[in-house]
């Protein structure tokens, strides 16, 4: 491990003094990403910096209570030197973390799609609050939600809608999120106060570009049609609407919440691109020897992680067995302790399969 530290921190020197060379600004692309690579190694270098000082002072404590008689003195000297062998332990934690290989995807914006599963209305019902669910936890982090397709039941539910979380590190927080959410109360619909089990499925793709995944325009199909559902000068008056089919895989997007077909068109595309891209990972991850998987799951849209208990006013994630008692407050959005707890979960299994670089 402290091979490949000293070899980060003079990877980090090199990338410093290109930086600084008068012309580094010429060449665009390379400047970003020097500037990139600087980012991500900025926080290892400067904790191995912190870990070699505090080394260093082990060293100087030891060496000056062999010397020193003067017992204030020795007990200043023991405080710091047992300071200093603590935080070097915190230090070999922290770096085995930073140095976990990391998922090329974790800054990506994500494309989230749910969908109503068992249940009928109550479902659909359900998975709009899983919907307004993310839509808050965005607004939190600070990020922007764009609705790429939605189709409603007619009572304020959604058999599925599809949209966009723009975002820096979107999916590194969220990457989790994907399977089963099961929500268990009772439905207004119920007169005899019978608590209901019903499920949403929740899939979390990071946005495709151009780059990531090549889109073969001939192997696609477009159709346009007249948009439906809640007023607007463009309902059933133009054709708007646009539903887009990938004919090798035989997946179809359908997309109708903007005025101008060509949005449409861009936002159907958008949603391919990362539904094919998820795709091939799909087929990448599942080639991975089972000892090298994640515990966590992250992709497995038949996998129930989480339960939603109305009664009893609880959200338990069953991956990790972590139950809390404010199921209000996370249905508004409140994420971060369940989100901190599966990352943590996560960084300690992949240390477990010895993953450190």
């Amino acid at each position: 491990m402290f091979d490949k530290l000293e070899a980060l921190v003079t990877r980090f020197e090199e990338i410093m003094n290109e930086l600084g060379e008068a012309g580094a600004v010429q060449d665009p692309a390379r400047f970003q990403k020097l500037m990139k690579e600087q980012s991500d190694l900025q926080p290892i270098v400067d904790a191995y910096k912190e870990y070699r000082r505090c080394q260093e002072t082990v060293e100087d404590s030891l060496s000056m209570l062999e010397e020193e008689k003067d017992e204030e003195m020795r007990a200043m000297l023991k405080e710091e030197l047992s300071d200093a062998r603590e935080r070097i332990s915190s230090l070999e934690h922290e770096l085995k973390l930073l140095l976990l290989p990391k998922d090329p995807n974790d800054e990506k914006n994500v494309i989230v799609e749910i969908r109503a599963g068992a249940g009928g209305d109550e479902a659909a019902l359900f998975a709009s609050d899983i919907y307004r669910m993310y839509v808050k936890y965005a607004e939190n982090r600070g990020w922007r939600t764009e609705l790429m397709s939605i189709n409603e039941n007619g009572l304020g539910g959604f058999k599925e809608a599809t949209f966009l979380i723009n975002g820096r590190g979107a999916y590194s927080r969220l990457k989790y999120e994907s399977g089963v959410h099961r929500v268990q109360r009772v439905p207004e619909t119920e007169s005899g106060g019978r608590i209901h089990t019903s499920t949403c499925t929740v899939a979390i793709m990071p946005e495709a570009e151009e780059i990531d995944f090549h889109l073969d325009l001939n192997e696609c199909r477009f159709d346009v049609f007249r948009a439906s559902g809640n007023g607007g000068q463009c309902v059933n008056t133009t054709d708007s609407a646009v539903r887009l089919t990938h004919i090798p895989t035989g997946i179809v997007i359908s997309c109708q919440d903007e005025k101008s077909q060509l949005k449409n068109k861009d936002k159907a595309l958008k949603v391919l691109r990362s539904r094919l891209y998820e795709l091939e990972r799909q087929k990448q991850h599942d080639k991975e020897a089972e000892e090298r998987r994640s515990q966590i799951g992250t992709g497995d849209r038949s996998e129930k992680i989480r339960t939603y208990n109305f009664p009893q006013g609880r959200v338990t994630d069953h991956r990790i067995k972590l139950t809390l008692h404010r199921i209000d407050s996370i249905l508004n959005g409140d994420l971060d302790d369940i989100i901190d707890s599966l990352i943590a979960a996560d960084q300690a299994a992949k240390l477990g399969q010895g993953e450190v670089a």
